[in-house]
């Protein structure tokens, strides 16, 4: 395996038959040791975490799949904490989805003269460019194109998946006494254009409530897998 970058809270491998392997690591995102995936910068090691998110990752990526919808997923090792992925280019420099099913954080933030803390929203989507400098600032549709970052096609294919993935989640997490807030993809695509989910799907990419009190994600970890 060649070592092509080392990551935050995962390192890249490439593999000889041309996929690549993510090995999941115990680093968090957080400040002051305290774990915060709202973070940019890694500020403490919690053992297993990393096998947390890989089996969580597992879990849902099985799901979507099964589903019909396109991600990078081919399969995970839990003995190295890894999983093997196939070849996906990114949006831009990176692109970060969002969907809300409530009105909270940082939507509350920006829009809280208009609407209420917690109110319902239609599986509402945001895209935001990784750039840990300017704050991961909100793109439009309209921008992506103008910028050649997407074509309107593909992100018109973006916006369903990324709705229909929300609600495959959502409703799993349903069945086990809890409600999906919001959620954090990462898209890419592949050498022939079509958009693919990336990345993983975690407990630090999401905002869960139980009985209308937040689940933190360290919590939800030891909720999920009992």
């Amino acid at each position: 395996m060649k070592l092509v970058r080392n990551g935050k809270t995962k390192d890249v491998f490439e593999l000889e038959n041309g996929n690549y392997l993510l090995k999941f690591k115990d680093d968090c995102t957080g400040k002051d040791g305290v774990f915060d995936p709202g973070e940019n910068t890694v500020g403490l090691t919690i053992e297993g975490v990393g096998d947390f998110n890989l089996r969580m990752t597992d879990y849902y990526f099985n799901k979507i799949n099964e589903a019909g919808i396109r991600t990078h997923f081919v399969k995970a090792d839990f003995k190295e904490t890894a999983m093997e992925v196939k070849p996906a280019r990114v949006f831009g420099n990176g692109l970060e989805v969002i969907c809300r099913n409530r009105a909270v954080g940082s939507f509350i933030r920006r829009y809280g003269e208009y609407i209420k803390s917690g109110t319902i929203l239609p599986s509402y989507v945001e895209t935001t460019f990784k750039n840990d400098e300017l704050g991961d600032p909100l793109v439009t549709k309209d921008g992506l194109i103008v910028l050649g970052i997407m074509t309107g096609k593909q992100y018109d294919e973006l916006k369903e998946m990324t709705q229909q993935i929300t609600k495959i989640v959502a409703d799993d997490l349903k069945e086990k006494g809890l409600v999906l807030y919001d959620i954090k993809f990462e898209f890419g695509y592949d050498s022939e254009g079509n958009v693919m989910l990336i990345d993983e799907i975690s407990s630090g990419n999401m905002r869960v409530y139980k009985d209308d009190e937040y689940v933190d994600p360290m919590k939800l970890n030891k909720m999920f897998f009992v």
